[in-house]
């Protein structure tokens, strides 16, 4: 029963989302390398696929998109600041505002996407 109390721990969290953001980054992967050789090799097909990114269920992938990248992008750096930074006050709260940055910017991206 021990190992199910450390799950209700903030660093427990955030340590899942890092990993599920990075998984979700790296199934996206293969689908632009696939856009991108499209664009090379059929510009036609190219063109369909880009009408469908209109719809607006691609528009809310395009912000968890975004959003998976600021997470992991900010979760990267906070486990660097884990390993390299003796942790203060002071830089837990600037890990917070991160956190809150990125969140910012994905609905930034997603409102002008709308």
């Amino acid at each position: 029963m021990a190992g199910y109390r450390n799950r209700a721990h903030p660093l427990w969290l955030a340590h899942i989302v890092h990993r599920l953001s990075g998984l979700f980054l790296a199934l996206f992967l293969p689908v632009h390398f696939w856009v991108l050789a499209m664009a090379a090799s059929d510009p036609g097909r190219l063109d369909g696929w880009l009408a469908f990114t209109e719809a607006g269920i691609v528009k809310a992938a395009e912000f968890g998109l975004v959003f998976g990248l600021a997470v992991h992008m900010f979760g990267g750096l906070r486990l660097l600041a884990l390993e390299w930074l003796p942790w203060s006050a002071p830089q837990k709260t600037l890990a917070a505002a991160a956190a809150a940055l990125s969140f910012l910017i994905a609905v930034l991206f997603l409102m002008r996407a709308i």
